[in-house]
């Protein structure tokens, strides 16, 4: 396992999270317990939750794990967990506010059978709270011990940004990570959110980096999935696999190209999107989520393979994302950069 610091924190974690959304309700608590076992005897530490995840069994699972290891095991573990959305029916039970916030804190360390959490994500935008009260809220948990840094998860890039001047303005603890959806068939996020992210020096904790195993060559264009996946399932989480996914021609012919690079490195094209998105511009570790010991064993292959540079320009070019000409096309991105003419005495040439 490889490790890399969580920027502004002095912290060093695996290049791969676990994720455990599943742990608890699609991974029974034995396969789970294996997991958990096999992703630290690897070398993993950082461990990824929510407080959503299953209505808290996904935590509640962890507190178990937690309570059943030695010290010497779970004292290796970079937790991380998230709040924001409802897990019960009050209707002041989402968001960001102060009063939500609080309580949905203090009951993922109940949940957890911890008295603090390494990294605390706000899991998505709130657009009725003011960002002033929810980055006061944080402060204070980081000052009171209840939680070492905080991050961000699905946050645009302006938003991300507000987030992170006010912070910087107010004197307030700072967010150091962002949870994007990014992979090979979902790279939108470079268009504003990467930029951002570098210039503030933040880590990026990506989600879904197999496209929820579109990327793992188990489907086929034209039929159907099959049972025992997650687009065969009925799962309404996973129907824009193929919805949105399966309906455009280049996710597939980027699938061919992952495959072609996995038959001739004699790995899965599993391993060779998961090789891309770790070793991608402010990647600090995709988020894998392993249902099974052995699907965690394929994605562990993943974050150790390094793909060649040639390997790497034809997934980049094949995945390219295709906007308009502007704002992020051609000719929205020779806005943005500064082309100087000679002959003109360095007028700025835009045109």
């Amino acid at each position: 396992m490889k490790y890399r610091t969580l920027p502004g924190t002095g912290i060093s974690v695996s290049n791969l999270a676990l994720g455990v959304m599943g742990f608890g309700t699609e991974t029974d608590e034995a396969e789970a317990f294996r997991i958990l076992d096999r992703f630290i005897e690897a070398g993993g530490n950082l461990i990824d939750t929510a407080n959503v995840y299953g209505a808290g069994a996904s935590e509640e699972l962890l507190g178990r794990w937690f309570t059943s290891r030695p010290d010497d095991i779970t004292g290796r573990v970079v937790l991380a967990t998230k709040g924001r959305f409802a897990t019960g029916s009050d209707p002041n039970d989402n968001g960001s506010s102060r009063r939500n916030l609080d309580r949905a804190l203090n009951a993922s360390l109940r949940r957890l059978g911890r008295e603090t959490v390494d990294l605390y994500q706000l899991h998505a935008w709130d657009p009725l709270t003011p960002i002033e009260e929810t980055l006061r809220f944080l402060d204070g948990a980081v000052r009171a011990g209840k939680i070492h840094h905080i991050g961000l998860s699905n946050f645009t890039g302006w938003q991300m940004q507000l987030a992170l001047s006010t912070a910087k303005a107010l004197g307030l603890t700072v967010p150091v990570t962002l949870q994007p959806q990014y992979s090979l068939v979902s790279r939108e996020i470079e268009f504003e959110i990467v930029p951002a992210a570098l210039h503030n020096g933040i880590g990026l904790l990506p989600w879904s980096p197999l496209a929820s195993g579109f990327l793992s060559g188990k489907y086929q264009k034209g039929s159907q999935p099959g049972k025992g996946t997650r687009a065969g399932e009925g799962n309404p989480m996973y129907d824009h696999i193929f919805g949105d996914l399966a309906a455009k021609d280049q996710n597939w012919e980027v699938l061919d190209v992952v495959v072609d690079i996995a038959k001739q490195n004699g790995v899965t094209p599993s391993q060779v999107a998961l090789s891309w998105v770790t070793n991608r511009p402010g990647v600090t570790a995709p988020i894998i989520g392993a249902r099974t010991l052995d699907q965690l064993e394929q994605n562990l292959i993943g974050g150790d393979l390094v793909l060649s540079e040639e390997e790497t320009r034809r997934l980049d070019e094949v995945s390219a994302p295709t906007p308009n000409a502007y704002p992020y096309g051609p000719f929205g991105v020779k806005q943005r950069d500064r082309y100087v003419d000679s002959s003109k005495a360095g007028i700025l040439e835009l045109f």
